[in-house]
């Protein structure tokens, strides 16, 4: 199950969204997570703030910067990683992000780590094949 938060501060409502599908294509592409598998936190309102090095690593990136973080379970690898950031950067185009754009993070964790309610750890009890 991973969990996305997208932070694109120039984003309206409409393009938020074209980025969070993005992002859920682009794991169902690299990762094969059920599609039904959905969970994001996206930000977009004109009030927050980011703060961005412009050509970090020389990459040369401008205010329509999108950040994304994906928290998911541990064990995928290298190659899928890169297969992900490709993916993300093909669906994110369609939404209207360069992919110069794009900083993304992956955070993984492992199965005692996630509660889905009711104070309780269920992938500790059933884990996910």
């Amino acid at each position: 199950m991973p969990l996305v938060r997208v932070d694109a501060v120039a984003a309206d409502p409409q393009r938020l969204t074209a980025i969070g599908d993005a992002v859920h294509a682009a794991l169902v592409d690299a990762f094969g997570i059920p599609t039904d598998d959905h969970f994001q936190v996206l930000r977009g309102a004109a009030t927050d703030r980011v703060v961005y090095d412009p050509g970090y690593l020389g990459v040369e990136r401008d205010d329509g910067v999108v950040f994304v973080q994906v928290f998911l379970r541990r064990g995928r690898t290298d190659e899928q990683k890169r297969a992900f950031f490709r993916a993300l950067a093909k669906h994110a185009t369609a939404a209207g992000v360069e992919p110069r754009n794009l900083v993304v993070v992956l955070t993984e964790n492992g199965l005692g780590d996630w509660s889905f309610g009711n104070g309780e750890a269920q992938y500790l009890d059933n884990p996910p094949a």
